[in-house]
């Protein structure tokens, strides 16, 4: 599956001053398949560290201004050493382990040879107020749920993608009724990548609706994993009222109305 992102992501590369890569996104955008994808792509080592329910990286980061030490309980789980400039690390649910992220900051300024990409919940960080965010010393990066032109890549529809890119207004018509098909399909079917890969392959919308609910029923759980118990109720509220509120004639949320 194809991610415009991965061009971004070259660019953060081969930027001289790397700092480390905070790629903040919803639930089941494809973060964690995007640095993985990168990393196969454009280092020699891959080193893949999931810092939730991992108690042995909680304690690695108790005193996280010693970026050698870290370093080298990262190799130690990793299960290899790391090689300067050549080695991706990635820090995946950073959110779980919050002194992780504010490690980034002595990470970037005394070890910066090597490369460090951390994943995390936009929500699990924005809200956890246990995170000390490292301001000026990080590159921040949003990955967001497949477009339309990298949807008609991974619905193998390359062509069509093309045509949405060209100037040339006699392709565009000749291509006008394929598109306006496939972008109903897109409207079906969204972009979370699950849905999208599961589309591509077997075209049942039953399947896609399927997987869309356990989307929303992931979400709807983790209300209560990253907010107080009385505001729960609250947040329901609000997020089963976003179909009715984006129906309106006037599109200003307003809160209790439904």
């Amino acid at each position: 599956m194809y991610r415009k992102a991965i061009e971004d992501l070259k660019k953060w590369k081969d930027n001289g001053q790397k700092k480390p890569l905070m790629v903040f996104g919803a639930r089941q955008v494809g973060k964690t398949w995007l640095l993985k994808e990168f990393g196969k792509t454009e280092y020699k080592q891959v080193a893949y560290i999931m810092m939730s329910d991992n108690s042995r990286m909680r304690n690695l980061f108790q005193d996280n201004s010693d970026a050698k030490n870290i370093i080298a309980g990262l190799e130690a789980e990793a299960g290899f050493a790391f090689a300067p400039n050549e080695t991706l690390i990635i820090l995946d649910e950073v959110q779980e382990v919050p002194k992780a992220i504010s490690a980034l900051k002595y990470l970037y300024e005394q070890t910066p040879q090597y490369h460090i990409a951390a994943a995390g919940s936009l929500l699990g960080v924005t809200i956890n107020d246990k995170i000390s965010f490292p301001v000026g010393k990080i590159n921040s990066f949003y990955l967001y749920p497949l477009d339309f032109e990298e949807f008609l890549m991974a619905v193998k529809s390359a062509k069509y993608a093309q045509t949405l890119n060209e100037k040339n207004e006699a392709n565009r018509a000749a291509f006008h009724d394929g598109l306006n098909e496939l972008l109903k399909q897109y409207f079906i079917v969204g972009g979370m990548p699950e849905a999208v890969k599961n589309f591509a392959e077997n075209k049942n919308y039953f399947e896609i609706r399927e997987i869309q609910k356990q989307i929303i029923s992931d979400y709807e759980h983790d209300f209560g994993k990253h907010a107080a118990a009385n505001m729960v109720p609250r947040i329901q509220m609000v997020f089963d009222s976003i179909p009715s509120q984006l129906a309106k004639e006037n599109k200003k949320f307003l809160y209790g109305v439904l």
